[in-house]
């Protein structure tokens, strides 16, 4: 494990007392057994001020939690992947306005689902989804967990999560099921990242693990992050409980012991709390990390601006004052959304800049 510095919570301009709270509250989360166990990491001015485990890492077996225990870091995959392409983009491979279909052929000709007098018709699409629309979430793709459109439907039927298939036969089979919306006319998450992460296996000639370990995994030192867990590591994996405490269903989870056929690029990662603060520390640096950058501090600007404008949000998920930049959710507004930002009054009477 390649850490970043250790410093007191008052030495990294954090509050002892407040920093505290967050162990609390994770420690009540566990004792009414509703949380198996945490890894908290809190890092400041590139020092880590707080790195604690608690509670367990396999409630089945009563394995303790550690610091270094490996997590299906399910959907924060994206933004390594958003990395990944715009490092193409960097070295001339790409452009954001580049269409899907230039890339991936697939993606020509695509239909789209629209509602007309009450039922559900095949209208051809007005423009071709671009780079950019895989990026922030506008090519028209979706879910198949956030409806029951016709849509959503087909991606439930066709199995579309299965991980037996490879990326480029994924790619097929999702080209092949209409879109949810016109391209660019509203934001929706979706499996827009799958296909980027097979996009950039095209663009690089690699496959999306080799490409990220070779450019992105390797460089950073995010020594156990990837696909798989080998065997020799696969003694510390979180497990969740068995069940659903809240509603007493099974937990489907990842299989992170088997290689898996399809390396989703939008949910397929397993990683640790250091191995990913590493990774969001080069982001705060603005594409440097230890002497290593990987991309430009306007390239990492141009990711973090917001790039939806007047396109709307499908539902409630972007959270109001937000918009979306190339892989990541951004604040717009710190006085509409619910989660606040600003000072924070340590105990002791020292204000303190959470920045």
């Amino acid at each position: 494990m390649t850490a970043l510095p250790l410093a007191a919570p008052l030495d990294a301009g954090l509050c002892p007392q407040r920093s505290q709270r967050l162990l609390d509250v994770l420690n009540r989360e566990i004792q009414s057994q509703r949380l198996p166990g945490a890894v908290a990491l809190v890092a400041r001015r590139g020092q880590i001020a707080l790195f604690e485990s608690l509670g367990q890492q396999d409630p089945g077996r009563a394995i303790p939690m550690a610091r270094d225990s490996i997590f299906r870091i399910y959907s924060m995959t994206k933004p390594l992947v958003s990395v990944a392409a715009m490092m193409l983009v960097e070295q001339g491979k790409l452009l954001l306005s580049d269409p899907v279909s230039q890339y991936l052929p697939e993606f020509s000709q695509q239909k789209v689902a629209v509602m007309r007098n009450g039922e559900e018709m095949l209208t051809d699409a007005v423009r071709p989804a671009t780079v950019q629309d895989l990026l922030r979430h506008t090519a028209g793709l979706t879910y198949e967990f956030l409806g029951e459109s016709m849509v959503q439907r087909q991606y439930t039927q066709e199995h579309i999560s299965s991980r037996q298939r490879s990326n480029a036969a994924f790619s097929e089979k999702l080209a092949a099921i209409p879109l949810m919306f016109q391209p660019g006319e509203k934001w929706e998450y979706s499996r827009a990242t799958d296909v980027l992460g097979r996009l950039v296996e095209v663009v690089s000639g690699e496959t999306l693990g080799v490409h990220l370990q070779r450019h992105i995994l390797g460089p950073l030192g995010m020594v156990d992050t990837g696909f798989v867990v080998p065997p020799e590591q696969q003694h510390r994996i979180a497990e969740p409980f068995a069940h659903d405490p809240d509603g007493g269903v099974p937990m489907p989870v990842l299989e992170p012991r088997t290689t898996p056929a399809f390396e989703s690029g939008g949910g397929g990662l397993m990683s640790t709390a250091m191995d990913y603060a590493r990774f969001l520390q080069f982001m705060l640096n603005k594409g440097e990390l230890d002497g290593v950058r990987l991309l430009g501090p306007r390239t990492v600007a141009y990711m973090t601006a917001d790039h939806l404008g007047d396109i709307p949000a499908n539902g409630d998920l972007l959270p109001p004052g937000h918009g979306f930049g190339l892989g990541f959710a951004v604040r717009t507004a710190s006085g509409v959304s619910s989660v606040p930002t600003g000072w924070l009054p340590c105990a002791h009477g020292r204000r303190l800049n959470p920045q």
